[in-house]
C-alpha cells in the first residue's frame, strides 16, 4: 500500500526535483529504453525461430529441444536470487555491461553449434546473461526520481512489447535472406554489443568498486527475506510470470495454427503497450486495485481459453485482449510498488527475490500443465482452469508492500 501523504496547504509551492535531476533522469530513461529496444529485437528475433531451427535444421529430438529451452530458463531464474544482490554491489551499469558480454557470444555459439553439448553451453550463457540484464535495467529505472519513474518504466514496458512484435519479423526477414539461422543469431549478438556500449554511456554510479564477496551477496538476500511484508507480496505475486507467458504455450497446444497464434500474440503485445500511459498517469501503478484488476483479467483470459479446441478465433482474440490488459497492468504495478518499498541501495536484491520466486513458480507450473495437456482436452481445460485459479488467488491474497 502506498504511503499516505498529508495534503499540503493551498499556498505551498509544488515540489520539484533538483535542477540537475531532470536531465540526468531523462538521460537514464532514454538510454535504458534504447537498450531495451536493442536487446528485445535481438532476443525475440532468435527465440521465436529457435525451436524450428533445432527441430528442422539440426533434427534434434523434441525432448532435447525441451531440455535446451528449459536449461536457459532454469539458469536465468535460479541465478536471479543472488544476481539481484550482485547488482546492488556492482551497480546496474557494470552489471548490464557484463550481461551483454555474456549474451553476445552466447547467441553466436547458439547459431554455430550443431551438437547438444555446445547448444546446452549456449543456453547456460544466455540464461546467465538474462539473469544479469533484468535487474540491471530495472535498477536503473528504480533509481530515477519518483516523478519520472512511472513514465520511464511505462516506456520500458511498451518497448518490450514492441520488440515482441518486431523481433520475430526481423528474424523472419533475416532467415529469408539466405544464410540461415547463424545470420539471425549474429544480428542478435550485434544488438547486444550495441546495448553494452549504451550501458557504458550511462553515468558512473557510486557503487562499491570491489568485486562482491559471497558474504556480501548473502547479506543482501537475507535482508530481503527478513522483510516479511515484502516476502508475502513476493509469494502471492509468484504466479505472474506464468500468467504472462503461458498463453504463448497454451495457444499452439490447443490446436490453433501459426497464423491465429501469431495474430493473438501481436494483439496481446499491442494492448499491453497501449495500457502503459494509463498506468503511468497519476501514479496509478502504485494503487492496489491496478494489480488486482490485472490479475482478474488474467484469470478471465485463461477461463476463456479453457474450453477452446483450436477453431474459435473470436474467443482467442478476446483472451489475447484480456491477457494484454493483464500484462499491461501487472508488470508496472509490481515494479512501482517494489521500487517504493525497497531501500534505494537494495532494489536489486528485492527484484532478485521477486523475480526468482515468479520464475521458479512458472517453471514448476509449466511442468504440471504440460502433463495435463498430454491427457487430452479434459486435461487441457483443467490445466487452464487451474492457471485461472492461481490468478484469482493472487488477486485476492496479495497485500502490501
Amino acid at each position: 500500500m502506498p504511503p499516505v501523504i498529508a495534503a499540503a496547504p493551498a499556498a505551498a509551492p509544488v515540489p520539484v526535483p533538483p535542477p540537475d535531476a531532470g536531465p540526468g533522469d531523462r538521460r537514464v530513461i532514454v538510454t535504458t529504453v534504447a537498450i531495451q529496444l536493442a536487446t528485445c529485437l535481438g532476443f525475440f528475433g532468435v527465440m521465436t525461430h529457435l525451436v524450428a531451427h533445432l527441430r528442422h535444421d539440426l533434427h534434434l529430438l523434441a525432448g532435447t529441444v525441451g531440455l535446451i529451452m528449459g536449461v536457459r530458463l532454469g539458469v536465468q531464474y535460479v541465478l536471479l536470487l543472488p544476481v539481484g544482490a550482485v547488482t546492488d554491489l556492482l551497480g546496474p551499469r557494470r552489471t548490464g555491461v557484463l550481461a551483454c558480454v555474456l549474451r553476445a557470444p552466447g547467441f553466436l555459439l547458439l547459431g554455430t553449434a550443431t551438437e547438444t553439448g555446445p547448444l546446452l553451453a549456449a543456453a547456460v550463457i544466455i540464461g546467465a546473461g538474462g539473469a544479469l540484464y533484468n535487474p540491471a535495467a530495472q535498477s536503473l529505472l528504480a533509481g530515477v526520481s519518483p516523478e519520472r519513474r512511472a513514465a520511464g518504466f511505462a516506456a520500458y514496458v511498451a518497448t518490450q512489447h514492441i520488440g515482441t512484435i518486431a523481433g520475430p519479423l526481423v528474424g523472419l526477414g533475416l532467415l529469408a535472406a539466405g544464410p540461415g539461422f547463424p545470420l539471425v543469431t549474429g544480428a542478435a549478438a550485434a544488438t547486444w554489443v550495441v546495448a553494452g556500449v549504451l550501458f557504458l554511456l550511462l553515468p558512473r554510479g557510486t557503487r562499491q568498486a570491489a568485486p562482491p564477496r559471497p558474504r556480501d551477496v548473502l547479506t543482501g538476500v537475507r535482508a530481503v527475506l527478513r522483510d516479511r511484508r515484502f516476502l508475502l507480496f513476493a509469494v502471492m505475486t509468484a504466479p505472474t510470470t506464468l500468467l504472462a507467458n503461458h498463453i504463448m504455450t497454451a495457444v499452439p497446444n490447443l490446436g490453433f495454427g501459426s497464423g491465429a497464434a501469431t495474430l493473438s500474440f501481436s494483439v496481446l503485445a499491442a494492448v499491453a503497450a497501449a495500457a502503459q500511459p494509463f498506468v503511468a498517469a497519476g501514479g496509478r501503478g502504485e494503487h492496489p486495485w491496478v494489480l488486482r484488476a490485472g490479475l482478474l483479467c488474467a484469470a478471465a483470459a485463461f477461463l476463456v481459453l479453457a474450453p477452446l479446441d483450436g477453431t474459435e478465433t473470436g474467443p482467442l482474440m478476446l483472451a489475447a485482449v484480456l491477457n494484454g490488459v493483464s500484462n499491461g497492468l501487472v508488470q508496472p504495478s509490481i515494479f512501482q510498488r517494489a521500487a517504493r518499498h525497497a531501500p534505494p541501495a537494495r532494489f536489486g536484491s528485492y527484484y532478485g527475490v521477486l523475480a526468482s520466486f515468479a520464475g521458479l513458480f512458472a517453471c514448476a507450473g509449466d511442468l504440471v500443465i504440460g502433463r495435463l495437456f498430454d491427457l487430452g482436452p479434459a486435461g487441457a481445460a483443467a490445466a487452464l482452469t487451474g492457471v485461472a485459479a492461481c490468478a484469482l488467488a493472487a488477486a485476492f491474497g496479495t497485500r502490501g508492500p
